[in-house]
């Protein structure tokens, strides 16, 4: 199935949003790595309404009116990925989780590097809060998006103490 998508002006980049059918794919950066989320075929369509509602929620939580998203999300991934990123929803506004806790979650505690490759992998970035997954010492690690954007998310979020890890 082909994807709509759109472009959003953030303060953390121009996102592209990216829709299948009436929910939404990915949330993808302005410097994304190529091959990080395979969707196929993309379509500019700025009038989709799952587009719309992104925009105007992801609208909401950057100028700090919103904690939570009310989306309808296509997932597509593997069933360890899927197991992740449906982890991460789960994890409060303003609060962090370690990748050994997401492991611990998912009744899988040794698979903590690839509950890492997941987390990069997580195509529906802010909205499914990959950015609330920082390393076991508190520190900042990688991210899509790039580390002062997941400093920025978080602070956003009342996580100003957290530093960068680099």
């Amino acid at each position: 199935m082909a994807c709509a998508f759109t472009l959003m002006q953030s303060p953390v980049g121009v996102l592209t949003l990216v829709a299948r059918g009436d929910s939404l794919a990915a949330v993808l950066w302005e410097h994304e790595r190529e091959n990080r989320v395979r969707l196929g075929e993309l379509h500019r369509d700025d009038d989709h309404p799952t587009l719309r509602d992104t925009a105007r929620q992801l609208g909401e939580y950057f100028a700090g009116e919103r904690r939570q998203f009310e989306l309808a999300l296509d997932f597509a991934g593997t069933e360890f990925q899927r197991q992740v990123w449906a982890a991460l929803l789960t994890i409060p506004f303003g609060e962090t989780r370690s990748y050994s806790d997401i492991a611990r979650q998912i009744d899988n505690p040794d698979a903590v590097r690839a509950v890492g490759a997941a987390n990069g992998r997580n195509p529906i970035s802010i909205i499914a809060p990959c950015h609330r997954v920082i390393g076991a010492s508190g520190s900042l690690t990688g991210f899509a998006g790039g580390l002062p954007a997941k400093q920025y998310l978080l602070a956003l979020e009342g996580r100003q103490s957290l530093a960068l890890d680099i």
